[in-house]
């Protein structure tokens, strides 16, 4: 309203210092300056509207970021909308009141690109917030723990992104290469455990440096990615890996950037040990001694790059060591003309669920016990809506599994027993943090409400 006022003040007085015949051309000059005025405050009006509306929703449904996020100082900032314009998603954040606001946080995937962007310096990135802790372990910043010769990168650290994954884990193997005693001595350099984006990178760094390392890997090569559904959008950004070189897409798939990986492991001979598992970690005169579910290895250094899945959260009830249960979607072709349940409340469930519903023959339940998705992306939960609408999926919110029978479930919904036809049942409902493990060998891990 101010700048309208003012606006109108200034037009005033440059009608008031001009003569009668310098009117035509004074209004060809302001005319223009007026539709387009009328046409900003159309647009802005417009678009404050829709932020206002999405926030309104997300405080309705208790929605939170899952991973690092903003928060504004709103006395600096300016609302000039270039963090709005920053973020890769697109409708994370949003302007009301000429201020910036979160107003989708379950969709922001800590990019921080509207930090890197504002030019006032008005955004900090945090972790968690005053409802829900996250823990984080203590690094320095050459990711390192209190423990010196443990080393942290990736998602553990609380950096889920494809890009920071990469450069964290190139990174931290070139401070390891700092590290005393490297190349002496009978101890391995270095043991990598876990092969996602930053064990990958570290293990190339360490190839390239020619270091004396083991990597292991409790699953496959990808971590996290490779679980991810079959086509499912990556979302990266240029970063360089080790020995391959500069990685330009900016928007990829899944299934692309698990063939590249492969083809960047087959050409540089890299050697991961696939199907072996971290146990143990104790102190040695050299180091440490690392014990797997296999081996025991001496080494000077270590760096955990195993994500924050952990192991696969199950449900605990009768029936589930059965063949059909799993904790992940690979492909979901192979449900094709089955009756398929889902677990759980977050992205992955929700994406495995669309993406089944979509699949020839298909029966999908989504079950959770939740009210709402507090933590699903704003996007997954409008797709799961229009699947529901069209009677391909069936949701059952404030649901929870009994037990699950050789060709059926029961599942109690708002306390009434439901028994549903059944082929396949997916658990989606995250897994078991390290935290404890970490705790036990004496890495320091800061429980962060908001805070950076």
């Amino acid at each position: 309203m101010d700048g309208i006022l003012q606006f109108a003040k200034d037009l005033l007085f440059l009608i008031s210092i001009n003569s009668v015949d310098d009117l035509p051309k004074l209004l060809a000059y302001i005319i223009p300056l007026i539709v387009a005025w009328t046409i900003y405050r159309k647009i802005k009006r417009s678009t404050t509207k829709r932020s206002q509306e999405k926030l309104k929703a997300a405080s309705e449904s208790g929605a939170e970021p899952a991973t690092l996020h903003p928060i504004i100082d709103y006395n600096k900032c300016l609302g000039c909308g270039t963090c709005v314009s920053a973020c890769p998603e697109g409708d994370v954040l949003g302007i009301i009141n000429d201020k910036a606001f979160l107003v989708n946080p379950s969709h922001c995937i800590g990019h921080g690109a509207c930090k890197a962007a504002c030019p006032q310096d008005a955004i900090t990135l945090v972790f968690g917030t005053s409802r829900r802790g996250v823990d984080i372990p203590v690094v320095r910043p050459n990711f390192e723990t209190n423990i010196p010769g443990i080393f942290i990168a990736g998602e553990l650290g609380g950096m889920g992104l494809i890009r920071n994954a990469i450069e964290q884990g190139r990174q931290a193997m070139e401070n390891v290469l700092k590290r005393p005693g490297i190349g002496s001595g009978n101890a391995l350099d270095v043991v990598i455990v876990g092969a996602g984006p930053a064990g990958f990178a570290a293990s190339l760094a360490a190839l390239k440096n020619r270091l004396r390392f083991v990597t292991i890997e409790q699953d496959t090569l990808g971590g996290t990615v490779a679980h991810f559904p079959r086509g499912k959008i990556v979302m990266t950004a240029p970063a360089d890996l080790p020995i391959y070189g500069k990685l330009n897409f900016r928007e990829t798939t899944k299934e692309s950037i698990m063939d590249l990986w492969q083809d960047v492991a087959r050409k540089t001979g890299v050697r991961i040990n696939y199907q072996e598992r971290m146990e143990n970690i104790t102190p040695s005169k050299d180091g440490f001694i690392l014990e797997t579910n296999k081996h025991r290895y001496l080494t000077r250094n270590i760096l955990l790059a195993i994500g924050r899945r952990g192991t696969p959260r199950k449900l605990d009830v009768p029936g589930e060591d059965q063949t059909k249960v799993v904790y992940s979607l690979i492909d979901p072709e192979q449900y094709r003309n089955q009756r398929v349940l889902i677990v759980g409340g977050g992205n992955s469930a929700l994406e495995a669920a669309c993406s089944i519903a979509e699949e020839p023959g298909t029966g999908v339940t989504l079950s959770y016990r939740g009210k709402t998705y507090s933590r699903a992306a704003e996007k997954n939960i409008q797709h799961v809506s229009e699947l529901e609408a069209s009677g391909r999926l069936k949701v059952l919110l404030e649901s929870e599994v009994k037990e699950i029978k050789g060709d059926s479930v029961e599942i109690v919904h708002k306390g009434k027993l439901l028994r549903i036809k059944n082929d396949a049942v997916i658990v989606c409902a995250g897994g078991v943090l390290p935290t404890p493990m970490l705790k036990k060998v004496g890495i320091e891990v800061e429980t962060k409400f908001g805070t950076a």
